[in-house]
């Protein structure tokens, strides 16, 4: 959906009807024909179509479909197989197909004839082919100045209408998705019941997929609850509760896919001498397998946070972390770390290198993808003494078992692709995703992530989402 904001392609959708009898099985199956078929009732009959319920019609499918594919001229991403690209006729930028089993997201030059193509060639059934409005449960639109946005409103209404069966009213709404500082680990409430234990598993569900189509507000209060599946407690499923009353609060936040690149002129990039380190003359290693990108360049931005003793039982910290590509938000991250951690410098150092793996990774997907990626990317954490030890040569380290993240990040930083920049914590959004907040601390933020629309570069002047948005 970024990619064709970025360089001005069609945004269309499409699903495949009957994929499975789409495609031919491989297993060896008969049946006894029986009185539906006529004059041929006790006839052995041999399936040939790859019927839903054998094992292996899956996979038929995708054979299929992979030959459709690269008969159209697309080739799969090496890194994820699902996602297929080819050149525009022009040469100037790449087309792609995303592919979910049968749901199509497709952004390209002129998708109609792509569809076209799908519908009478191939035979295909196509269903609500068309620019794309409602893709994998989120609602796709576009501001007053065209602006896409990512909408799960739909998705949001159908989560409340199950809360209303279940519960015979509607969530109370709330402002944060849990208690300030809340300790769920120490609840000592009664077990639920086991109509409850089956309502919690939905809920948890529900609440984990829409973080995947956005939500990642409430990312940390998710990941804290579902560790508590296996046996929930009533104090439990009352925090879950208070969560479906935060979001329908704010059911009118949404990502808006912002492609302009961030103006990052004011800050100084340091002109330190690595030569003389143990990481010497180091560059960033890029895959040499990876395709000529074409298009316009993506300047990737991470936003990083540790939040020390998350849990109180185990001592373990969360980390989290925010990707955007220009100013889009594109992946977040909130988990407890592995090790505990016995200070805070010690939990945002692994932090910092959990984040550098991933931007790592989001760069070379990018490349795999076949888009331009600048020169370097921007990590912002809110540690003055870790950035400080990440970017200074003469920095040493104190504290060995901390050795492995120390020269993780420093050696990104060294080979010039990753600059590590310190920010006040109050203006770090990877609060949102490291701990539990309050609407305060967290709403100036928030707002300009998920509820303001267009650009906000001129944010005190940009008006929110109205309440007349909201019941739309």
């Amino acid at each position: 959906m970024f990619l064709s904001d970025l360089n001005a392609l069609k945004l269309w959708g499409a699903d495949i009807g009957n994929v499975y009898l789409e495609a031919f099985t491989e297993e060896k199956i008969f049946i006894v024909a029986g009185p539906e078929f006529g004059n041929r009732k006790g006839h052995i009959l041999t399936i040939s179509k790859a019927l839903y319920g054998l094992t292996t019609s899956g996979a038929r499918w995708h054979d299929r479909l992979f030959d459709v594919m690269r008969d159209m001229g697309f080739s799969p991403s090496k890194n994820d197989p699902d996602i297929w690209m080819r050149p525009s006729r022009d040469g100037e930028v790449y087309e792609y197909i995303v592919i979910y089993v049968d749901d199509l997201a497709i952004v390209a030059k002129d998708p109609a004839k792509i569809c076209q193509i799908l519908r009478d060639k191939l035979k295909f059934k196509l269903k609500g082919d068309g620019p794309l409005e409602y893709h994998l449960g989120c609602g796709y639109w576009r501001d007053r100045d065209g602006t896409l946005v990512a909408d799960p409103k739909k998705y949001i209404e159908k989560m409340m209408e199950w809360y209303e069966k279940e519960f015979g009213e509607k969530p109370r709404k709330m402002k944060t998705p849990l208690e300030p500082g809340d300790h769920p680990e120490i609840d000592e409430s009664p077990e639920c019941y086991e109509k409850d234990q089956s309502r919690y598993l939905t809920m948890i569900g529900q609440l984990q997929w829409l973080v995947a189509l956005g939500r990642f507000d409430i990312f940390c209060a998710t990941t804290t609850m579902s560790k508590f599946r296996p046996a929930p407690r009533e104090g439990h499923i009352s925090r879950l509760k208070r969560m479906y009353g935060y979001v329908l609060e704010k059911r009118a936040a949404a990502i808006r896919f912002r492609t302009a690149e961030p103006n990052y002129d004011d800050i100084e990039i340091p002109q330190h001498d690595w030569m003389r380190t143990v990481y010497g003359n180091v560059k960033e290693v890029i895959p040499e397998d990876a395709p000529e990108p074409k298009g316009k360049p993506v300047v990737t931005t991470s936003y990083v946070d540790a939040n020390l003793y998350h849990d109180v039982v185990t001592g373990k910290a969360v980390t989290a972390v925010l990707h955007l590509l220009n100013q889009t938000p594109i992946d977040w991250y909130s988990k407890k770390q592995s090790t505990v951690e016995t200070a805070t410098f010690g939990s945002e150092f692994s932090a910092a290198r959990t984040a550098t793996d991933q931007i790592v990774d989001l760069r070379n997907t990018l490349r795999y993808l076949r888009v331009p990626v600048k020169e370097r990317s921007y990590l912002f954490g809110d540690n003055k003494s870790v950035v400080t030890n990440a970017t200074i040569p003469t920095s040493v380290l104190s504290k060995r078992h901390h050795a492995l993240s120390y020269h993780r990040v420093r050696e990104a930083v060294a080979s010039g692709f990753l600059l590590f920049h310190w920010i006040d914590g109050k203006k770090n959004p990877a609060d949102i995703l490291s701990k539990h907040w309050t609407f305060v601390s967290v709403f100036p933020m928030l707002k300009s992530l998920l509820l303001w629309r267009g650009e906000t570069k001129d944010i005190k002047n940009k008006p929110t989402v109205s309440d007349k948005d909201k019941a739309n």
